[in-house]
């Protein structure tokens, strides 16, 4: 499996900003209005990156020789992990990145600004999330191996151990 690309990431975000800003704006036209975003929200995102490197810190771990042994299922697992955790970390970015552009206009009004400042440090909380699965990913990308021809094989972005 390879690593995600960060332009891939960024591409996902950007796209369901944009999408979810219209969406939004279209159900606030119609008189739909989504609630603030919660703190439990930047918590429970935070916790999860947490897990996601603590996870990761193992592999890499095993990885410098500090660790004797590592289950090769949980290294697969871990950069899964890692994997999803980046991923779901770019749609969440995206997705509150549109709750600010939609009340970016209407920042006079304190219970806008205060939806605006609320989204944007969820947004803040999924790119550490996003930015923690990427370096977890690279956690478990294994060394280079001293093969003869010394070229880059497929098997160097596989996870841990094989």
């Amino acid at each position: 499996m390879r690593r995600t690309s960060v332009r891939l990431l960024a591409l996902v975000a950007a796209v369901v900003a944009v999408g979810g800003a219209g969406l939004l704006r279209l159900l606030e036209s119609r008189g739909i209005y989504l609630p603030s975003v919660a703190w439990v929200e930047d918590v429970a995102i935070l916790a999860l990156a947490g897990v996601i490197f603590w996870m990761g810190w193992a592999v890499r771990a095993y990885q410098k020789g500090d660790r004797p042994g590592l289950d090769p299922l949980r290294a697969a697992r871990t950069f899964v992990l890692a994997k999803a955790g980046a991923l779901t970390g770019a749609l969440l970015a995206g997705r509150y990145v549109a709750s600010v552009l939609v009340v970016l206009g209407q920042l006079q009004i304190e219970a806008r600004r205060d939806q605006a400042v609320a989204a944007g440090i969820a947004a803040a909380c999924a790119v550490v999330l996003c930015v923690v699965g990427l370096v977890v990913e690279r956690f478990c990308q294994l060394p280079p191996s001293d093969d003869a021809d010394g070229g880059d094989t497929e098997e160097h972005a596989d996870p841990l151990p094989s």
